[in-house]
């Protein structure tokens, strides 16, 4: 509304430029209201802009306090998240994820979950199944993302689930041993820190072990072609 008013004004002014009739203090006049104008303009610019930066400094503020949790990239390694959890185990709960994910988006929605419950032998109401959920739905879209699917075991390794919760019942019926000793038994900083180190160790070991199955099963390959060109040059003479 301001700056139409403005607008006008301007325009009168160049009417009354043109044909003569302006009057110098007039044409002051006007070129008064017209730099209050721009400057009124200009403060709201920086107030919108303070109001801005304000809110971010507020929010930064709020999770350096632990008031609230920092935005998360949509793309995260689970194997440095999860350090509590070996490489075996999160395969498993991938697999199961994939399992039930019919859609092959990535998520799995509400229906799906009604399958695999119904699959494990213990069927949720409709309203059970929202609750699950909501227990670990950080963006609250309604689904399950790997990453969510992956804090139910987190959270039932860590007792942080009630008895009676159906997130509870899939964790306990999905076959996957979630037991560990890093959420639960440490007792102190130094106790988890060096369990900590010790997971780490057990991962790399891992990661050794299966770049040795597949050295182990490329050699065997190799001498089962080996044996089969000796078999065949036999039958050849």
């Amino acid at each position: 509304m301001a700056s139409e008013e403005l607008a006008q004004k301007l325009q009168r002014r160049l009417q009354l430029e043109e044909s003569g009739v302006v009057a110098e203090g007039e044409a002051e006049a006007a070129k008064g209201e017209a730099a209050a104008g721009e400057a009124e303009e200009r403060s709201c610019l920086t107030a919108s802009a303070g109001a801005e930066l304000s809110a971010k400094l507020c929010r930064r503020q709020d999770i350096n306090e632990g008031a609230a949790q920092p935005r998360r990239a949509a793309v995260f390694n689970p194997y440095t998240e999860f350090k509590e959890f070996s490489r075996r185990q999160i395969k498993d709960m991938e697999r199961m994820f994939r399992l039930y994910d019919s859609g092959r988006d990535g998520y799995i929605d509400l229906m799906e979950l009604k399958l695999m419950m119904e699959k494990l032998g213990a069927p949720q109401t409709h309203l059970g199944l929202k609750n699950m959920i909501k227990e670990v739905d950080e963006d609250f879209d309604g689904k399950l993302s790997f990453r969510e699917f992956l804090l139910i075991f987190h959270k039932a390794a860590a007792g942080e689930l009630e008895e009676d919760s159906g997130l509870l019942t899939l964790a306990k019926l999905s076959e996957i041993d979630v037991s560990i000793e890093g959420v639960k038994g440490a007792k102190n900083f130094f106790e988890a820190k060096a369990q900590a180190l010790s997971s780490a160790s057990k991962f790399e070991a891992e990661i050794k072990a299966e770049q040795d199955e597949r050295k182990r099963e490329e050699e065997e390959r190799k001498h089962r072609r080996a044996a089969f060109r000796e078999l065949k040059s036999a039958f050849t003479q």
